[in-house]
C-alpha cells in the first residue's frame, strides 16, 4: 500500500506547507508563515463548518507518511466556496473583437479587445495546486489525486458549492516569474510590480477598480510577444489544462487581469467527476487484486482530521465497498462505516 494520505491541513503541517508553498508562491498560496498560518486556521474552520458555507476556503495536504516524523506534506489543493463577493469581487478581463471597417479605404479590421468585469456573486474556484518537484511523474499520479480529491469533496457536498466552478491556470511567465502582460499593461495603470500587485489584491481590489481603464483596450497597440501569451496555457499547467478540458471545462474567453492565465469554467453538475462519485459502507476483504478499479476512498469526522483519503485498490459489490487492511488502518475505518468513492 503507497503510503500516502490526502488530507484537511493542520496548524502542525504549517512547516511543510511553506516548502511547499515556495514551488508557486501565489496568491492562493503565498510563501509567507504568517499568511499561511491565517490561511489554514480558515481551512479549518471551513472544515468545521465555523464560517458561512460560501465563504469557506478548503486546504487539503498531500502527505508522504514515510517521511520525516510520520508525515511529510508534499503537495497541496483548494477549494474556494465562492470566488468573488461585494466586498472582493472576482475581476477578469473579458477577450472580446471589435469589427471595423473604412468604405471610403475599403478595408476591413477584427481587432482583439480587452474589457475589464466583475463578477461579485461566485463562482466556486480550484486552484492551489501544487506537488514537491521530488514527486512529479510518481508511477501513483500524485497530482491527479490532488486535483481529483476536490472534486470528490465537491460532490459529498453538492450544496456547498456554486452552479459555476472556475480553473485560473497559469500562463507561460519569464523564468524570473514575471508576467510580460502585467509589464505592458497593468504596471502602466498601477506603478506596481507584479508580485505587489498579486500580494495585494489577496486582500484588497479597490486599486484595480479605480486604476484600470473601463474602456476596452485594444491588443493591437501591445507587442506581438505579448500579444500571443493572452489566453495561452503555460508549460507547467498543460497537464491540468488536459484534464479539465476530459471533465467538462471549456476556456471562458476571459483571462487573469493580472498574468494572462486562461480562465477554464464548467457547469457543476456537468463535471463528469462529480457524477462518478458513490458512497458506500465498508467491508474487510483479504486484498483487492490487480484486477480489481483504482481510486480515491474518503471518510470524513466531525473533529481534526475532518476529511482523510486514499488512493486505493477496492471491491464495490453494491452499496458495499471492500477495503484491504492496509487502506482501511490508514483511514482509520471499519466495516460498516460510510466512505466516499471516486474511481481513477
Amino acid at each position: 500500500m503507497p503510503p500516502f494520505l490526502l488530507r484537511d491541513c493542520s496548524l502542525a503541517d504549517l512547516d511543510g506547507l511553506f516548502a511547499v508553498a515556495e514551488y508557486l508562491d501565489s496568491v492562493n498560496l503565498p510563501h509567507d508563515r504568517a499568511l499561511l498560518e491565517q490561511q489554514i486556521d480558515r481551512s479549518q474552520r471551513s472544515f468545521s463548518g465555523a464560517l458561512d458555507v460560501f465563504s469557506r476556503e478548503y486546504l487539503f495536504v498531500l502527505v508522504d507518511l514515510d517521511g520525516p516524523g510520520g508525515g511529510r506534506v508534499i503537495g497541496t489543493s483548494m477549494i474556494h466556496a465562492q470566488h468573488g463577493t461585494r466586498r472582493a469581487p472576482h475581476i477578469f478581463f473579458d477577450v472580446m473583437t471589435d469589427e471595423r471597417y473604412s468604405e471610403t479605404l475599403d478595408r476591413h479590421f477584427v481587432h482583439q479587445v480587452l474589457r475589464i468585469g466583475y463578477n461579485y456573486n461566485g463562482p466556486t474556484e480550484i486552484g492551489g495546486l501544487i506537488l514537491q518537484p521530488a514527486y512529479r511523474g510518481h508511477e501513483m499520479s500524485l497530482g491527479k489525486w490532488l486535483s481529483y480529491v476536490r472534486f470528490l469533496y465537491i460532490a459529498r457536498h453538492r450544496e456547498r458549492f456554486r452552479d459555476e466552478i472556475l480553473s485560473e491556470l497559469l500562463p507561460p511567465l519569464q523564468p524570473d516569474g514575471t508576467s510580460l502582460l502585467w509589464e505592458h499593461l497593468g504596471r502602466h495603470f498601477t506603478g506596481l510590480s507584479y508580485q505587489e500587485a498579486d500580494r495585494i489584491s489577496k486582500t484588497n481590489k479597490e486599486f484595480i477598480r479605480t486604476l484600470f481603464p473601463a474602456e476596452p483596450i485594444y491588443t493591437c497597440l501591445l507587442p506581438p510577444e505579448v500579444r500571443q501569451l493572452i489566453g495561452q496555457v503555460g508549460p507547467s499547467a498543460r497537464g491540468v489544462e488536459k484534464m479539465l478540458r476530459r471533465i467538462g471545462f471549456q476556456y471562458a474567453g476571459r483571462i487573469d487581469p493580472f498574468d494572462g492565465g486562461p480562465h477554464f469554467t464548467a457547469r457543476t453538475d456537468s463535471i463528469t467527476l462529480l457524477r462518478q462519485a458513490v458512497r458506500a459502507r465498508v467491508m474487510a476483504v483479504d486484498s483487492a487484486d490487480e484486477g480489481r478499479p483504482f481510486g480515491l476512498v474518503c471518510v470524513e469526522r466531525d473533529r481534526s482530521p475532518f476529511f482523510c483519503a486514499v488512493g486505493t485498490r477496492y471491491r464495490l459489490e453494491g452499496d458495499q465497498v471492500g477495503l484491504p487492511e492496509p487502506t482501511r488502518r490508514i483511514l482509520g475505518v471499519h466495516p460498516g462505516d460510510e466512505v466516499g468513492i471516486l474511481p481513477l
